[in-house]
Protein backbone atom coordinates (compact mmCIF):
# COMPACT_ATOMS: atom_id res chain seq x y z
CA UNK A 1 0.00 0.00 0.00
CA UNK A 2 1.30 3.52 -1.02
CA UNK A 3 2.57 5.88 1.85
CA UNK A 4 1.59 9.33 1.16
CA UNK A 5 1.85 12.39 3.52
CA UNK A 6 0.28 15.74 3.06
CA UNK A 7 3.52 18.80 3.43
CA UNK A 8 4.11 22.59 3.58
CA UNK A 9 4.91 23.51 0.45
CA UNK A 10 7.23 26.40 -0.97
CA UNK A 11 5.46 28.06 -3.39
CA UNK A 12 5.47 31.55 -4.98
CA UNK A 13 2.95 34.10 -4.46
CA UNK A 14 0.22 34.31 -6.84
CA UNK A 15 0.96 37.75 -8.01
CA UNK A 16 4.81 36.16 -8.89
CA UNK A 17 3.66 32.52 -10.23
CA UNK A 18 4.49 33.38 -14.10
CA UNK A 19 7.26 34.82 -13.46
CA UNK A 20 8.63 31.71 -11.72
CA UNK A 21 7.58 28.75 -13.27
CA UNK A 22 9.42 27.27 -15.53
CA UNK A 23 9.42 23.57 -18.07
CA UNK A 24 11.03 20.84 -16.46
CA UNK A 25 14.89 21.05 -16.37
CA UNK A 26 15.11 17.88 -18.90
CA UNK A 27 13.26 18.83 -21.62
CA UNK A 28 15.59 21.92 -22.63
CA UNK A 29 19.05 22.03 -22.68
CA UNK A 30 21.11 25.15 -21.24
CA UNK A 31 20.78 27.87 -23.63
CA UNK A 32 17.50 27.34 -24.28
CA UNK A 33 16.51 27.93 -20.48
CA UNK A 34 18.90 31.04 -20.73
CA UNK A 35 17.63 32.48 -23.57
CA UNK A 36 13.90 31.58 -21.50
CA UNK A 37 15.29 33.18 -18.40
CA UNK A 38 16.14 35.94 -19.90
CA UNK A 39 16.74 38.80 -17.85
CA UNK A 40 13.92 37.64 -15.32
CA UNK A 41 15.69 37.09 -11.96
CA UNK A 42 12.62 35.55 -10.90
CA UNK A 43 12.67 32.69 -13.32
CA UNK A 44 12.84 29.23 -11.61
CA UNK A 45 15.65 28.23 -14.34
CA UNK A 46 18.17 29.72 -11.80
CA UNK A 47 17.23 26.92 -9.50
CA UNK A 48 16.92 23.80 -11.86
CA UNK A 49 19.38 24.96 -14.81
CA UNK A 50 21.73 26.89 -12.58
CA UNK A 51 24.36 26.69 -14.92
CA UNK A 52 22.89 29.79 -16.59
CA UNK A 53 24.28 32.05 -14.10
CA UNK A 54 27.81 31.32 -15.40
CA UNK A 55 29.65 32.24 -18.37
CA UNK A 56 27.94 30.61 -21.58
CA UNK A 57 29.74 27.26 -21.96
CA UNK A 58 30.14 26.51 -18.15
CA UNK A 59 29.28 22.74 -17.55
CA UNK A 60 26.12 21.80 -16.06
CA UNK A 61 27.81 19.60 -13.81
CA UNK A 62 30.48 21.74 -13.11
CA UNK A 63 30.85 21.64 -8.94
CA UNK A 64 30.17 25.56 -8.58
CA UNK A 65 26.65 25.18 -10.53
CA UNK A 66 24.82 22.68 -7.79
CA UNK A 67 26.49 25.24 -5.02
CA UNK A 68 24.98 27.79 -7.15
CA UNK A 69 21.40 25.95 -7.64
CA UNK A 70 21.34 26.17 -3.21
CA UNK A 71 22.59 29.81 -3.06
CA UNK A 72 19.68 30.79 -5.85
CA UNK A 73 17.09 28.64 -3.80
CA UNK A 74 17.91 30.40 -0.89
CA UNK A 75 17.46 34.04 -2.31
CA UNK A 76 14.67 33.19 -3.55
CA UNK A 77 13.16 32.40 -0.44
CA UNK A 78 14.62 35.69 1.02
CA UNK A 79 13.12 37.32 -1.81
CA UNK A 80 9.96 36.58 -0.14
CA UNK A 81 9.46 34.64 -4.59
CA UNK A 82 8.90 31.62 -3.03
CA UNK A 83 7.12 31.70 0.90
CA UNK A 84 6.40 28.22 2.47
CA UNK A 85 3.01 27.71 3.70
CA UNK A 86 2.21 27.25 7.70
CA UNK A 87 0.66 23.71 7.24
CA UNK A 88 0.89 20.24 5.87
CA UNK A 89 -1.29 20.42 2.63
CA UNK A 90 -2.14 18.81 -0.33
CA UNK A 91 -2.36 19.93 -3.71
CA UNK A 92 -4.53 19.63 -6.62
CA UNK A 93 -2.76 20.51 -10.21
CA UNK A 94 -4.80 20.70 -13.25
CA UNK A 95 -3.20 20.77 -17.07
CA UNK A 96 -5.75 21.70 -20.07
CA UNK A 97 -3.86 20.22 -23.30
CA UNK A 98 -6.01 20.78 -26.43
CA UNK A 99 -9.33 21.00 -24.54
CA UNK A 100 -8.88 18.20 -22.47
CA UNK A 101 -7.95 18.84 -19.28
CA UNK A 102 -6.41 16.25 -16.25
CA UNK A 103 -6.23 16.38 -12.49
CA UNK A 104 -3.24 15.59 -10.36
CA UNK A 105 -3.02 15.48 -6.71
CA UNK A 106 0.24 16.77 -5.32
CA UNK A 107 1.56 14.62 -2.56
CA UNK A 108 4.61 13.04 -1.08
CA UNK A 109 5.01 9.67 -1.48
CA UNK A 110 7.55 7.44 0.72
CA UNK A 111 11.26 6.74 -0.66
CA UNK A 112 10.67 2.94 0.48
CA UNK A 113 7.83 2.37 -1.12
CA UNK A 114 10.42 3.13 -4.66
CA UNK A 115 12.90 0.73 -3.01
CA UNK A 116 10.42 -2.13 -2.29
CA UNK A 117 8.10 -1.52 -5.45
CA UNK A 118 5.07 -0.42 -4.88
CA UNK A 119 6.35 2.53 -6.34
CA UNK A 120 6.36 0.36 -9.82
CA UNK A 121 9.26 2.07 -12.47
CA UNK A 122 9.21 0.73 -16.12
CA UNK A 123 12.02 2.19 -17.53
CA UNK A 124 16.12 1.44 -16.62
CA UNK A 125 17.83 4.44 -15.56
CA UNK A 126 21.48 6.14 -15.92
CA UNK A 127 23.78 6.08 -13.16
CA UNK A 128 25.10 9.44 -14.28
CA UNK A 129 21.98 10.92 -14.08
CA UNK A 130 21.27 9.68 -11.01
CA UNK A 131 24.06 11.23 -9.55
CA UNK A 132 23.39 14.38 -11.49
CA UNK A 133 19.94 14.57 -9.53
CA UNK A 134 21.03 13.45 -6.42
CA UNK A 135 23.59 16.52 -5.82
CA UNK A 136 20.92 18.85 -7.01
CA UNK A 137 18.53 17.27 -4.03
CA UNK A 138 21.20 17.05 -1.81
CA UNK A 139 22.58 20.39 -2.17
CA UNK A 140 19.28 22.56 -2.12
CA UNK A 141 17.91 19.80 0.57
CA UNK A 142 14.24 19.89 -1.52
CA UNK A 143 12.57 18.56 -4.73
CA UNK A 144 12.54 21.53 -6.18
CA UNK A 145 10.44 19.48 -9.04
CA UNK A 146 7.91 16.49 -8.91
CA UNK A 147 8.02 12.97 -10.34
CA UNK A 148 5.02 11.88 -12.53
CA UNK A 149 3.10 9.20 -11.03
CA UNK A 150 -0.11 7.37 -12.50
CA UNK A 151 -2.89 5.77 -10.35
CA UNK A 152 -5.52 2.97 -10.94
CA UNK A 153 -9.14 5.28 -11.02
CA UNK A 154 -10.29 5.56 -7.89
CA UNK A 155 -14.10 6.66 -7.31
CA UNK A 156 -13.40 8.71 -4.01
CA UNK A 157 -10.59 10.88 -5.30
CA UNK A 158 -12.47 11.63 -8.54
CA UNK A 159 -15.43 13.23 -6.68
CA UNK A 160 -13.04 15.07 -4.32
CA UNK A 161 -10.86 16.39 -7.54
CA UNK A 162 -14.25 17.16 -8.95
CA UNK A 163 -15.36 19.16 -6.30
CA UNK A 164 -12.15 20.91 -5.86
CA UNK A 165 -12.16 21.58 -9.62
CA UNK A 166 -15.44 23.35 -9.35
CA UNK A 167 -14.22 25.78 -7.08
CA UNK A 168 -11.38 29.18 -8.27
CA UNK A 169 -7.86 28.12 -8.46
CA UNK A 170 -5.58 30.04 -6.69
CA UNK A 171 -2.87 29.59 -9.81
CA UNK A 172 -4.20 29.84 -13.44
CA UNK A 173 -2.26 30.38 -16.28
CA UNK A 174 -1.90 29.87 -20.33
CA UNK A 175 1.89 28.39 -20.25
CA UNK A 176 4.16 30.36 -23.05
CA UNK A 177 5.40 28.49 -25.94
CA UNK A 178 3.09 25.35 -26.08
CA UNK A 179 -0.05 27.35 -24.87
CA UNK A 180 -1.38 24.76 -22.77
CA UNK A 181 -3.29 25.51 -19.31
CA UNK A 182 -2.67 25.20 -15.72
CA UNK A 183 -4.58 25.58 -12.72
CA UNK A 184 -3.98 24.60 -9.11
CA UNK A 185 -5.67 24.42 -6.07
CA UNK A 186 -4.28 23.99 -2.44
CA UNK A 187 -6.06 21.36 -0.14
CA UNK A 188 -6.19 22.31 3.56
CA UNK A 189 -9.25 21.08 5.01
CA UNK A 190 -8.30 18.53 7.38
CA UNK A 191 -10.89 15.49 6.43
CA UNK A 192 -10.04 15.99 2.92
CA UNK A 193 -6.38 15.37 3.86
CA UNK A 194 -7.74 12.51 5.64
CA UNK A 195 -9.44 10.82 2.67
CA UNK A 196 -6.75 11.39 0.15
CA UNK A 197 -3.60 9.25 2.86
CA UNK A 198 -6.77 6.80 3.23
CA UNK A 199 -7.83 6.62 -0.32
CA UNK A 200 -4.01 5.65 -1.31
CA UNK A 201 -3.27 3.50 1.32
CA UNK A 202 -6.10 1.42 -0.04
CA UNK A 203 -4.39 0.93 -3.44
CA UNK A 204 -1.94 -1.43 -4.44
CA UNK A 205 0.62 0.65 -6.19
CA UNK A 206 1.54 3.71 -7.72
CA UNK A 207 3.14 3.43 -10.93
CA UNK A 208 5.67 6.20 -12.61
CA UNK A 209 4.91 7.98 -15.50
CA UNK A 210 7.68 10.40 -15.80
CA UNK A 211 10.54 10.75 -13.91
CA UNK A 212 12.36 7.88 -13.31
CA UNK A 213 15.93 9.56 -12.65
CA UNK A 214 14.28 12.19 -10.29
CA UNK A 215 12.58 9.38 -8.37
CA UNK A 216 15.61 7.19 -8.42
CA UNK A 217 17.69 10.04 -7.12
CA UNK A 218 15.38 11.30 -4.19
CA UNK A 219 15.12 7.89 -3.15
CA UNK A 220 18.60 7.43 -2.75
CA UNK A 221 19.10 10.77 -0.71
CA UNK A 222 16.19 9.67 1.73
CA UNK A 223 17.66 6.29 1.99
CA UNK A 224 21.30 7.95 2.73
CA UNK A 225 19.85 10.44 5.42
CA UNK A 226 17.60 7.88 6.71
CA UNK A 227 20.46 6.27 7.65
CA UNK A 228 22.48 9.03 8.91
CA UNK A 229 19.77 10.88 10.79
CA UNK A 230 17.03 8.68 11.46
CA UNK A 231 13.31 8.85 10.22
CA UNK A 232 12.01 12.66 9.15
CA UNK A 233 10.44 15.24 6.24
CA UNK A 234 13.50 13.35 4.35
CA UNK A 235 11.37 10.21 4.43
CA UNK A 236 9.14 11.70 1.82
CA UNK A 237 9.52 12.89 -2.25
CA UNK A 238 7.10 15.23 -4.12
CA UNK A 239 5.01 14.01 -6.70
CA UNK A 240 2.17 14.71 -8.80
CA UNK A 241 -0.38 11.47 -9.11
CA UNK A 242 -2.85 11.70 -11.86
CA UNK A 243 -5.20 8.84 -12.87
CA UNK A 244 -4.15 6.56 -15.19
CA UNK A 245 -6.85 6.86 -17.39
CA UNK A 246 -6.74 10.51 -17.91
CA UNK A 247 -3.37 10.45 -19.60
CA UNK A 248 -2.09 11.35 -22.67
CA UNK A 249 0.82 8.81 -24.04
CA UNK A 250 1.92 10.47 -27.49
CA UNK A 251 4.04 8.69 -30.30
CA UNK A 252 8.24 8.50 -29.41
CA UNK A 253 9.96 8.62 -33.35
CA UNK A 254 13.14 7.71 -34.37
CA UNK A 255 15.25 9.22 -36.61
CA UNK A 256 18.54 7.31 -38.01
CA UNK A 257 21.26 8.92 -40.17
CA UNK A 258 21.92 6.11 -43.16
CA UNK A 259 21.09 2.75 -44.19
CA UNK A 260 23.40 0.35 -43.06
CA UNK A 261 25.27 -0.03 -46.19
CA UNK A 262 22.10 -0.35 -48.17
CA UNK A 263 20.74 0.81 -50.85
CA UNK A 264 16.56 2.23 -50.17
CA UNK A 265 15.67 -0.69 -52.84
CA UNK A 266 17.27 -2.72 -50.64
CA UNK A 267 16.71 -1.50 -47.50
CA UNK A 268 12.74 -2.35 -48.46
CA UNK A 269 13.28 -5.49 -49.75
CA UNK A 270 15.17 -6.62 -45.97
CA UNK A 271 12.11 -4.98 -44.61
CA UNK A 272 9.24 -7.01 -46.31
CA UNK A 273 10.18 -10.17 -44.75
CA UNK A 274 9.11 -8.89 -41.47
CA UNK A 275 6.54 -5.95 -42.77
CA UNK A 276 3.67 -5.72 -45.72
CA UNK A 277 5.22 -2.69 -47.04
CA UNK A 278 2.32 -0.20 -48.48
CA UNK A 279 3.92 3.43 -50.22
CA UNK A 280 1.46 5.69 -49.11
CA UNK A 281 2.77 8.94 -51.21
CA UNK A 282 5.03 12.13 -50.74
CA UNK A 283 2.50 14.36 -49.66
CA UNK A 284 0.92 14.51 -46.38
CA UNK A 285 2.57 12.28 -43.48
CA UNK A 286 1.21 8.98 -42.69
CA UNK A 287 -0.01 7.93 -39.26
CA UNK A 288 0.47 4.82 -37.82
CA UNK A 289 -3.81 3.82 -37.99
CA UNK A 290 -3.17 0.55 -34.94
CA UNK A 291 -0.56 -1.58 -33.40
CA UNK A 292 2.17 -3.23 -35.15
CA UNK A 293 1.73 -0.89 -38.14
CA UNK A 294 4.84 1.58 -38.57
CA UNK A 295 5.23 4.95 -40.84
CA UNK A 296 8.61 4.86 -42.86
CA UNK A 297 9.97 7.96 -44.34
CA UNK A 298 12.39 7.56 -47.10
CA UNK A 299 13.53 9.27 -50.32
CA UNK A 300 10.42 11.83 -50.05
CA UNK A 301 7.91 8.85 -49.85
CA UNK A 302 5.66 7.89 -46.67
CA UNK A 303 5.27 4.05 -46.44
CA UNK A 304 3.11 2.15 -44.11
CA UNK A 305 4.65 -1.23 -42.44
CA UNK A 306 2.55 -3.59 -41.17
CA UNK A 307 4.50 -6.65 -38.78
CA UNK A 308 3.80 -9.82 -40.15
CA UNK A 309 2.01 -12.72 -38.06
CA UNK A 310 4.58 -14.75 -35.83
CA UNK A 311 6.97 -11.37 -35.63
CA UNK A 312 5.93 -11.20 -32.06
CA UNK A 313 4.56 -13.00 -29.48
CA UNK A 314 1.11 -11.87 -27.76
CA UNK A 315 1.84 -13.62 -24.75
CA UNK A 316 5.43 -11.62 -23.99
CA UNK A 317 4.47 -8.10 -22.50
CA UNK A 318 8.15 -6.96 -23.79
CA UNK A 319 8.13 -8.23 -27.53
CA UNK A 320 4.42 -7.22 -28.02
CA UNK A 321 5.34 -3.77 -27.90
CA UNK A 322 5.85 -1.67 -30.74
CA UNK A 323 9.54 -0.11 -29.56
CA UNK A 324 10.57 -3.52 -29.21
CA UNK A 325 9.48 -4.96 -32.51
CA UNK A 326 10.74 -1.90 -34.46
CA UNK A 327 14.07 -2.21 -32.40
CA UNK A 328 14.24 -6.15 -32.70
CA UNK A 329 13.25 -6.35 -36.33
CA UNK A 330 14.19 -2.84 -37.76
CA UNK A 331 17.33 -1.41 -35.72
CA UNK A 332 19.09 -4.18 -34.83
CA UNK A 333 18.63 -6.58 -37.85
CA UNK A 334 18.69 -4.74 -40.82
CA UNK A 335 20.25 -1.07 -39.72
CA UNK A 336 22.82 -2.86 -36.86
CA UNK A 337 21.96 -0.51 -34.23
CA UNK A 338 22.77 -2.76 -31.18
CA UNK A 339 21.74 0.22 -28.31
CA UNK A 340 19.81 2.95 -28.69
CA UNK A 341 21.17 4.79 -25.87
CA UNK A 342 24.21 4.95 -27.28
CA UNK A 343 24.25 4.18 -30.91
CA UNK A 344 25.19 8.13 -31.96
CA UNK A 345 23.62 6.98 -35.76
CA UNK A 346 20.23 7.06 -33.79
CA UNK A 347 18.22 10.48 -32.52
CA UNK A 348 14.74 10.28 -31.31
CA UNK A 349 11.79 13.06 -32.27
CA UNK A 350 8.84 12.85 -29.19
CA UNK A 351 6.10 14.50 -27.93
CA UNK A 352 3.89 17.73 -29.86
CA UNK A 353 6.82 18.12 -33.12
CA UNK A 354 4.99 15.56 -35.13
CA UNK A 355 5.39 13.55 -38.44
CA UNK A 356 6.39 16.90 -40.49
CA UNK A 357 9.64 17.50 -37.87
CA UNK A 358 10.58 13.72 -39.01
CA UNK A 359 9.97 14.95 -42.44
CA UNK A 360 12.02 17.99 -42.21
CA UNK A 361 14.87 16.23 -40.70
CA UNK A 362 14.79 13.40 -43.11
CA UNK A 363 14.68 16.61 -46.33
CA UNK A 364 17.55 18.75 -45.18
CA UNK A 365 19.72 15.49 -45.25
CA UNK A 366 20.81 15.24 -41.25
CA UNK A 367 19.10 11.96 -41.36
CA UNK A 368 18.53 9.21 -43.75
CA UNK A 369 15.14 7.94 -42.83
CA UNK A 370 12.42 8.21 -40.28
CA UNK A 371 10.33 5.31 -38.26
CA UNK A 372 7.40 6.52 -37.05
CA UNK A 373 5.46 4.67 -33.76
CA UNK A 374 1.96 3.67 -32.99
CA UNK A 375 2.02 5.37 -29.22
CA UNK A 376 2.10 2.80 -26.38
CA UNK A 377 -0.80 3.01 -23.93
CA UNK A 378 -0.71 3.47 -20.31
CA UNK A 379 -2.07 -0.12 -19.93
CA UNK A 380 0.89 -1.46 -21.55
CA UNK A 381 3.24 0.72 -19.14
CA UNK A 382 1.49 -0.73 -15.78
CA UNK A 383 1.00 -4.47 -17.01
CA UNK A 384 4.95 -4.25 -18.06
CA UNK A 385 5.30 -2.52 -14.36
CA UNK A 386 3.15 -5.32 -13.10
CA UNK A 387 5.20 -8.25 -14.20
CA UNK A 388 8.44 -6.79 -13.21
CA UNK A 389 9.85 -6.02 -16.95
CA UNK A 390 11.19 -3.22 -17.74
CA UNK A 391 10.42 -1.69 -21.34
CA UNK A 392 12.64 -0.67 -24.12
CA UNK A 393 14.52 2.84 -24.21
CA UNK A 394 12.85 5.88 -25.61
CA UNK A 395 9.40 4.69 -25.26
CA UNK A 396 7.02 6.52 -24.23
CA UNK A 397 6.19 10.67 -24.67
CA UNK A 398 4.25 12.34 -21.91
CA UNK A 399 2.22 15.17 -22.50
CA UNK A 400 1.67 17.96 -21.31
CA UNK A 401 4.83 18.17 -19.44
CA UNK A 402 4.75 19.07 -15.84
CA UNK A 403 5.51 22.76 -15.09
CA UNK A 404 7.89 23.49 -12.61
CA UNK A 405 7.97 25.64 -9.51
CA UNK A 406 4.15 25.28 -8.61
CA UNK A 407 5.05 23.66 -5.16
CA UNK A 408 8.29 22.22 -3.49
CA UNK A 409 9.31 20.09 -1.16
CA UNK A 410 12.09 20.86 1.16
CA UNK A 411 13.23 17.83 3.39
CA UNK A 412 13.51 19.05 6.39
Amino acid sequence: MPRIKPFKGIRPPVDLVEAVESRPYDVLDSEEARAEAGSNEKSLYHIIKPEINFPEGTSEYDPRVYDCAAEQFAKFQKEGWLVQDEEENYYLYAQTMNGRTQYGLVVCAHVEDYMNGVIKKHELTRRDKEDDRMRHVSVTNANIEPVFLAYKGNDVLQALIARYAATKPLYDFIAPIDGFGHKFWVISDAADKATITEEFAKMDALYIADGHHRSAAAARVGAEKIAAEGHGEHDYYMAVCFPADQLTILDYNRVVKDLNGLSPKAFLEKLAENFIVEAKGSNAPYHPAELHEFSLYLEGVWYSLKAKPGTYDESDPIGVLDVDISSRLILDAILGIKDLRSDKRIDFVGGLRGLEELKRRVDSGEMKMALALYPVSMQQIMDIADSGNIMPPKATWFEPKLRSGLVIHKLS
